[in-house]
């Protein structure tokens, strides 16, 4: 993807030159159109709230790729004739293949062109969705789902791009409606899904899927810039071996880590134990108004421009003490109240729905600070602790409802709350970037004033510079 023909920025000393040969093209023959081609003189397009919810779009399509699956087990069961037994590897597949994805693909963000990347992984995890809906062999409905999954890291290129495109003032904003967008997909998921397969053919759930993916392949393609690699001196071994060096000389990285894998724990157990917690006493809810109250989380989730407003404004450590008790606050509720009464069931939700998507983008715009030009490096250690964090709390969660009842395991997340609010306190809000434990810098909660737009022009130029010294 970095030798793309006619393709801006692959021969830095002469990028006007580059420019007269005609349209430049990804993979050699695809056209770039006018409006997403990059230049020195001008650098990419504005860009705006259009571009970021595009982009949430293409996150939500693509992560959803990992959930259908949850509600039709038992359809898929009866239709390749074996036990629940001989489904079970299907979700450990998708997750198995995802995490593949976030250590090998994600990081590419930093060596090549992420428009032609972004491209590819869209129309490939797409294309094998069409196998899931045809297929009636178990064998390769588990070849694929681990393809699709390991291909679905599309919203794992694009935050990182986000940060790299926003103007500093609005980079919080945009972040949080493409973070909106991966949340989304999460419990869009498990409602369309449940849906369409008690009306309809389990298989209708992956032509939709399909057709949702190739839109957003056509709108991916119309609208995003083809920005120059951003590291094409490093080879792909060298970003692995840099991705791993940050992951353990950066204490704000390894705090950001923890933090997200107890995050991420609360998340993912709160949203595996609501089944059990509303299809038992005294709720009894049915399997369809079960997954239906996914859409309760979407209340907090659809509020992100203003949570990505209140971080812009705020010192990034602030923002996330302010989510982090959001989330602590909702666990407790849950626990003491969430078996009483539904209402405190749908406040808890969209409290931590708020808080988590809050905490995620608060501390992931101050990780990407640390090293502008390692952003995707950097992100897809934050997404490793993630999807660490999500299987732990789901596999914690349901073995203590299912040994000790809903209390106790609602009661671990207040713990791991707890812990989260430690960690963040151990790293004051202004302490330097080598500081593992203290605090130092005052207290200044708010951010100075920012300039309101960046100068890609120049920055692309100190890149290419860069380049050329070396």
């Amino acid at each position: 993807m970095q030798g793309d023909s006619g393709a801006f920025g692959e021969n830095p000393e002469q990028p006007e030159a580059s420019l007269r040969q005609g349209m430049p093209r990804n993979f050699g023959f695809l056209p770039i159109p006018p409006p997403c081609q990059v230049n020195l003189i001008d650098g990419p397009k504005p860009f705006g709230y259009g571009k970021a919810i595009a982009f949430a779009c293409a996150s939500t399509f693509t992560v959803m790729n990992l959930y259908y699956n949850q509600p039709i087990l038992l359809d898929l069961a009866r239709e390749f004739n074996v036990n629940d037994e001989g489904v079970s590897r299907i979700p450990v597949l998708l997750q198995a293949g995802y995490a593949t994805g976030l250590a090998l693909i994600s990081p590419l963000g930093d060596l090549v062109r992420r428009r032609p990347l972004l491209l590819l992984l869209i129309f490939t995890s797409g294309s094998l969705t069409i196998g899931l809906a045809l297929t009636r062999s178990l064998v390769v409905f588990e070849v694929l789902s681990f393809l699709i999954a390991f291909s679905s890291v599309t919203p794992q290129v694009l935050i990182p791009f986000t940060a790299d495109l926003a103007p500093p003032n609005r980079r919080a904003s945009f972040m949080s409606v493409v973070f909106a967008g991966l949340y989304m997909g999460v419990l869009l998921a498990r409602v369309l899904s449940g849906i369409i397969a008690q009306y309809s053919s389990y298989r209708n759930i992956f032509w939709m899927g399909t057709a949702g993916q190739y839109l957003l392949l056509i709108v991916m393609y119309l609208i995003t810039p083809d920005m120059p690699a951003k590291n094409p001196d490093l080879s792909y071994f060298q970003i692995l071996k840099t991705m791993a060096q940050f992951a353990v000389t950066e204490p704000a990285l390894i705090q950001g880590c923890l933090i997200f894998f107890l995050n991420s724990a609360i998340f993912g157990g709160f949203w595996v134990t609501m089944t059990f917690l509303l299809g038992g006493a005294p709720y009894h809810y049915s399997t369809l108004i079960i997954g239906l109250f996914g859409l309760v989380g979407m209340v907090g989730i659809s509020m992100a421009p203003i949570v990505g407003r209140l971080v812009d404004g705020l010192v990034p450590w602030m923002a996330a003490f302010v989510a982090i008790m959001f989330v602590l606050s909702s666990q407790i509720i849950q626990t003491f109240a969430g078996e009483l009464n539904i209402g405190a069931v749908v406040i808890t939700t969209i409290m931590l729905d708020l808080g988590a998507q809050a905490t995620q983008v608060s501390l992931t715009a101050d990780i990407f600070g640390i090293a502008p030009q390692a952003r995707a490096r950097l992100n897809a250690v934050l997404l490793l602790s993630i999807f660490l964090g999500s299987v732990m709390g789901t596999a914690v969660g349901t073995k203590l409802f299912v040994e000790r009842g809903y209390k106790f395991s609602s009661g671990i997340r207040v713990a791991f709350g707890g812990l989260e609010l430690l960690l963040l306190l151990m790293r004051g809000p202004h302490v330097g970037r080598k500081t593992w434990i203290g605090w130092e810098g005052g207290m200044r909660f708010r951010k100075p004033v920012e300039p309101t737009e960046e100068k890609p022009t120049e920055q692309i130029s100190e890149d290419l510079e860069g380049t050329e010294r070396k």
